[in-house]
C-alpha cells in the first residue's frame, strides 16, 4: 500500500464562476481532503478553455496536458455536470473525451477508479436523467461509479452566502459520496482490486 496521500481529481462546473455545480464539486473535494486526500480541480472556466477534442490531432493545450497528468496520478475522480436538456453538458463531455488519450496507458481510461458523480439542475427530471448518462459514460471509461450519486435541485436554497451546502439532503449526499470515493480508494490501495 502506498504511503503517499490519496489523490482525487474533480472535473466539472459551468462557464459561470461560482455556479451551483462548481460549489457542490468544491464541497465534495473538501470532504475528500478531510479524509486525507490531496485534490485538484478542473472547474468550468478551465475546461471551457479546452479545444473540442480531436483524437486525430496530437497537439494538446497546456490545460489539457495538466488535466490528463492529474487523472493519471489520481486514485479517484469526482465529476460534476449541470443537467442541460436532460443530459451532460457539452463542456463536461468534452473534458471527459480527453481521457481517450489515456487508452494506451497501463491503467486505461479510468480503469478501477471510484468515480463520484454530481448533477445540478433546475428541477428533478433533468438531474436524474443526467446522472444516468454520467453513470453510462463512467462505465464506458471502465470506472466505478459510487453507489451514491448526487442530484441537486438548484431551485431549492442549497447553498449559503459563503458557498457552503446548507440544505440537509444535499449535504448528506455529497458527504456520503465523498466518503464512498475515499473508502473505495482505500480498498483499491490495499490490493483488493476493483477491476
Amino acid at each position: 500500500m502506498s504511503d503517499a496521500a490519496p489523490h482525487v481529481v474533480g472535473i466539472g462546473g459551468t462557464t459561470r464562476p461560482g455556479s451551483s455545480t462548481e460549489k457542490a464539486l468544491r464541497f465534495a473535494l473538501a470532504r475528500c481532503e478531510e479524509h486525507g486526500a490531496t485534490t485538484a480541480i478542473f472547474s468550468g472556466i478551465e475546461i471551457a478553455r479546452l479545444p473540442h477534442y480531436a483524437p486525430e490531432l496530437p497537439d494538446r493545450t497546456e490545460g489539457a496536458l495538466r488535466m490528463l497528468e492529474e487523472i493519471r496520478r489520481a486514485d479517484g475522480v469526482i465529476i460534476a455536470s449541470p443537467g442541460y436538456h436532460g443530459s451532460v453538458s457539452g463542456l463536461v463531455k468534452n473534458a471527459l473525451d480527453y481521457t481517450e488519450d489515456l487508452r494506451e496507458d497501463q491503467r486505461c481510461y479510468l480503469s478501477g477508479m471510484p468515480v463520484g458523480l454530481i448533477v445540478t439542475g433546475a428541477g428533478w427530471q433533468g438531474t436524474v436523467t443526467t446522472l444516468e448518462a454520467l453513470r453510462s459514460i463512467v462505465h464506458s471509461l471502465r470506472g466505478w461509479p459510487t453507489p451514491m450519486g448526487v442530484a441537486i435541485n438548484s431551485t431549492l436554497p442549497v447553498f449559503g452566502p459563503d458557498g457552503d451546502v446548507v440544505e440537509e439532503k444535499a449535504r448528506f449526499q455529497l458527504t456520503t459520496m465523498a466518503a464512498e470515493v475515499m473508502g473505495f480508494v482505500r480498498v483499491h490501495r490495499a490490493g483488493l482490486q476493483l477491476a
